[in-house]
């Protein structure tokens, strides 16, 4: 039998950038400076040479989706519900899917079309710490299991049937858990970016029954954010050891007690922590819902997106 077709069409980072078409280009250095995240350089290039052909995109697919609920509603005899257009985040720790959301977010909202857009992680729905350990998931934090998933999935219930005003919850880093009684507040945006470990799991499927509403099924366009495991490794152990001398000083911090730890320790740990928890989430749960992507972007050992993945239509 002969293989099957890719679904994905490739694209090098220069052919890729030719896709920017005349879109202008509206972030500064200063700008991505306050974007980045630790241990991670986006340069101006990369906004323009990768974001810019993918905010071109994004804002094609916007102005379809947005025409086919106003045929929708033509159809059914009355106005469709204002309903934002949601773009899913995927990749495992590390691998910078945050600073590529926020950085994302800030060019989206510079179109002329779409002036709000909302950025949310699922971080806010992971179950609190001392629920973690009722249950005993204290060691598997970011795996499925870890997150109120009904929670997840009735928010954006919610926003895909046109709730005016949403409240999500809110995890701090500082704490290492979600904060009690703080809450984003998600008010008619034209685009929300979900970003998450595990928002493009595929739904569990049970004999006899149909299988459940999962996160991604409400997603317009889904991103997946990749990397080699070896060099995602490496990144996160250069970022927690970056922390013990910044963000885990802090005496509030969750972590400040690891600040006593010797370099060559601190680095021993954060291996640890990486193989028996963060990779082994990453070959099993997240990995695997690469292959759901809309979108993959290939990153090289310099953190730079070297090589994009589109999937045909």
């Amino acid at each position: 039998m002969r293989d099957l077709p890719s679904p994905f069409v490739d694209f090098s980072r220069a052919e890729w950038a030719r896709l920017r078409a005349s879109t202008p280009l509206t972030l500064t250095a200063d700008d991505l400076v306050a974007l980045r995240g630790v241990n991670e350089v986006v340069a101006v290039e990369e906004v323009a040479e990768v974001y810019l052909p993918l905010s071109r995109l994004l804002n094609l697919r916007f102005a379809a989706t947005r025409d086919l609920h106003a045929v929708t509603g033509r159809f059914l005899g009355g106005l469709p519900p204002s309903v934002p257009f949601v773009v899913g985040v995927a990749g495992s720790v590390a691998v910078g899917k945050s600073t590529f959301s926020r950085v994302l977010r800030a060019v989206l909202e510079r179109w002329p079309d779409h002036p709000r857009v909302d950025l949310v992680t699922t971080d806010g729905f992971l179950l609190p710490n001392a629920e973690l350990e009722r249950r005993g998931l204290g060691t598997r934090k970011g795996f499925p299991e870890s997150y109120d998933l009904p929670r997840l999935v009735r928010f954006l219930a919610d926003l895909e049937a046109g709730v005016p005003e949403l409240r999500v919850p809110v995890y701090s880093h500082v704490t290492y858990d979600v904060v009690p009684d703080e809450h984003q507040v998600v008010a008619a945006p034209d685009i929300v970016i979900v970003e998450g470990l595990n928002v493009l799991q595929a739904p569990t499927r049970r004999a006899g029954a149909e299988p459940p509403l999962v996160v991604s099924d409400f997603f317009d366009f889904r991103i997946y954010v990749d990397a080699e495991v070896a060099d995602v490794r490496r990144w996160y152990v250069e970022r927690f050891l970056t922390l013990l001398t910044t963000a885990f000083r802090d005496e509030a911090s969750f972590f400040h007690h690891l600040t006593a730890l010797s370099e060559s320790d601190a680095e021993e740990l954060a291996d640890t922590i990486w193989s028996q928890v963060n990779e082994v989430n990453l070959v099993e749960n997240i990995a695997p819902t690469r292959s759901r992507a809309d979108l993959v972007l290939e990153k090289g050992p310099d953190h730079a997106v070297r090589r994009v993945r589109l999937r045909r239509l």
